[in-house]
Formats: structure tokens, sequence, C-alpha cells
């Protein structure tokens, strides 16, 4: 009975581990749910690929209805770039395409604040704060939007040795304003 316990374990552990957004060389396309922004990131690089899977989890965010745009591309292949949505937004989705040439994507983000009527006040941010690059080169990593905060902002360089990327995010208290 152990041992069927355990086997079941593992295989629902493996099989949440499989729950990645996009495949390797394949399209990226992730929004979170009306509402709500992303809260954390997950990645893992593939050395045959030179590509990275993706997972992201999202949190509320809004009370209220959301106005939501998609960014143009922020980068080109191989090419660093630092992206903040415009006051008030945060990061709600990602999407980006995979060009084997460059062993690169091209990167989109959706930017969400909320919906103001005479009811509803707006959010504003403050105590806005950059993390060091959270991951090292061919590696997976793991991070999380700290408690009490939202994601407003990416930037990522590429090294064409590794052909992969480096990547820090911008996090903010969110507050009605």
């Amino acid at each position: 009975m152990r041992k069927v316990a355990l086997f079941l374990l593992l295989t629902g552990l493996f099989a949440s581990g499989q729950n990645w957004h996009n495949n390797y060389d394949q399209p990226l396309n992730f929004q979170c749910p009306p509402g709500e922004s992303i809260s954390a990131i997950s990645s893992y690089h593939n050395n045959y690929h030179e590509d990275r899977r993706w997972k992201f989890s999202c949190k509320p965010t809004f009370s209220w209805g959301t106005d939501c745009f998609l960014s143009p591309y922020v980068n080109d292949f191989d090419k660093t770039f630092s992206f903040e949505c415009p006051p008030h937004h945060v990061i709600a989705g990602i999407s980006s395409y995979h060009d084997n040439y460059h062993e690169d994507r091209r990167w989109q983000f959706s930017c969400c604040r909320s919906k103001c009527t005479s009811e509803v006040r707006g959010h504003c941010h403050s105590d806005c704060h950059w993390t060091s690059y959270v991951n090292s080169f061919d590696e997976y990593f793991f991070w999380t939007v700290p408690t009490q905060r939202v994601l407003v902002g990416i930037g990522s360089y590429h090294d064409d040795i590794h052909e992969d990327r480096r990547w820090r995010y911008k996090y903010c208290l969110q507050r009605s304003c």
C-alpha cells in the first residue's frame, strides 16, 4: 500500500511539473484571468533546443474590471531590454516567439489597470524595486512577486555563448489612490 501511495504521489508531482505554458521553439501566449496579474514565474532552459519553457501563476489584483493592452515587441533578437508598464498598470500576460537562427525570443507584455468609475478608485504604485538577475545561464529558476506587491517591469539580456537570457523583475507596492 505504501508503494502505491508513493507511486501516486511521485506521479502527481511529476505531472504537475509538466504544465508549461509553451514548448521549446514554439510561441508563448499567456494571459492571467481578468482582474489578476502575474505572481510567480518559473523557467527551464534546454541546451539542445537553446530555448526555455515558461510557467506562470496569477493572483487577484483588482476587485473591479480591467483595461489591458499588449505592448509592441520590446526587443530585437540578441538584444537587451528593460520594459515597464505605464503608471498604474501591472503585467498580466506575456507573449513571445522563438527564432532558431538567433536562438532567442522577441517579447511582448500585457499591461492592465483597473477600470475606474465614480464608485471605484484606481491603483497607484510606490516603493518600487528592481531585483538583481534571478537566474544564471542554462539553469532552472523560480521567482515569486513579493507579498503585497505587483509585477510592473521586466528586464533581460542575451548571451550568444550560452544562447540564453538572464532575467530581472520590477515590483511595486499597490494601493488605492
